[in-house]
């Protein structure tokens, strides 16, 4: 499965903000990490808080897209039906927040 990113590096937090809709009428996941976008910290960082917060492997997951770039892409290993039904519940929480 792949989820598509905006990320804000040197953040005041780590988190997890929510949707936000794209220029083609898509959406992607935005995430915000205190790390700075400096030798790949901010993506070490980034998949540090998306396997934490899934609560899955940091080594289920490769940015294949990005990777210099504020808007990314995650390949996420695993069941698909399992991953869709995790994450659909992780963002309806980061919603009602």
């Amino acid at each position: 499965m792949w989820v598509a990113l905006r990320v804000a590096p040197k953040a005041k937090r780590d988190a997890i903000l929510g949707l936000a809709p794209t220029a083609d009428g898509g959406s992607e996941l935005k995430v915000s990490v205190t790390a700075p976008p400096e030798n790949g910290k901010a993506n070490q960082a980034v998949i540090a808080l998306l396997a934490k917060t899934w609560r899955i492997p940091k080594s289920a997951m490769t940015i294949v897209r990005g990777t210099a770039d504020r808007h990314k892409v995650v390949a996420v290993r695993g069941d698909p039906a399992t991953l869709v039904a995790s994450l659909s519940d992780r963002l309806t929480t980061i919603s009602k927040q």
